[in-house]
């Protein structure tokens, strides 16, 4: 089953309103935003990102950075040791997920075998869009929903814009 029909499957057992569409292939999230004709700040950035042995998920406005020092704040306040951080590499990404670059969507249990991880500023957004699986498919769905059946903790990790 592709990832796609596996949030499609997630989505319909938690009774969630959400739209697909289908559109060009988009590598960024400002591609994504743009076939969709959606805000930039509405896109659902999800990042494959190693904290110290462990690859996580996090999600955040598609607009914004994430910061490593303050992923790293996170995890040492909540008993971690933490000295290393990075991001997946496309490698590592197909290895663990199957998928490329631009296509991890913003799930982690049960669609993929990932800790999620969720910036809450995503919340500013009614309506969430994201590639699912795939370059050529999204979703929308509203950000209430999402966080109710995704599972994700929710902690501040941008990146200050005066930085």
């Amino acid at each position: 089953m592709s990832v796609f029909d596996k949030i499609v499957e997630f989505l319909n057992d938690h009774g969630v309103n959400f739209g697909t569409k289908e559109h060009a292939p988009t590598l960024t999230s400002e591609d994504s935003a743009r076939e969709r004709g959606d805000d930039l700040a509405s896109g659902a950035k999800a990042i494959v990102y190693k904290v110290q042995d462990a690859f996580k998920i996090f999600v955040l406005p598609a607009n914004q950075r994430l910061d490593p020092k303050m992923v790293k704040n996170y995890f040492k306040h909540h008993g971690h040791r933490v000295k290393k951080t990075r991001f997946a590499t496309a490698e590592e990404l197909m290895e663990m997920t199957g998928l490329v670059p631009g296509s991890v969507p913003p799930f982690g249990h049960p669609v993929l075998d990932l800790e999620l991880y969720v910036d809450p500023s995503l919340g500013k957004s009614e309506i969430i869009n994201f590639n699912a699986g795939s370059l050529t498919q999204s979703i929308s769905m509203s950000y209430v929903d999402y966080i109710k059946i995704s599972g994700a903790i929710e902690f501040d990790f941008i990146k200050d814009s005066e930085e």
